[in-house]
């Protein structure tokens, strides 16, 4: 039996990558929530707000339903 050590290294680094890309995601639809809430207490509009948060806690539930499906397939 033995290792594949470059088929290893290829699964951590795609492991790590996207797991940084769905935590930036996630804290950028955060901070979208935030400037929905600021924008609403000085009277400006908030749509943007809102959809930079819609789009980046749906992109991160799309990443997480396919690792599911990838899991469970």
């Amino acid at each position: 039996m033995s290792i594949a050590w470059g088929s290893l290294a290829q699964v951590l680094l795609v492991g790590v990558g996207v797991t940084v890309a769905v935590v930036v995601l996630f804290s950028l639809g955060v901070t979208g929530l935030a400037a929905r809430a600021d924008g609403g207490e000085s009277g400006a509009g908030s749509g943007q707000g809102t959809a930079v948060a819609a789009i980046c806690f749906a992109v991160c539930a799309l990443v997480v339903g396919y690792g599911v499906y990838l899991i469970v397939a």
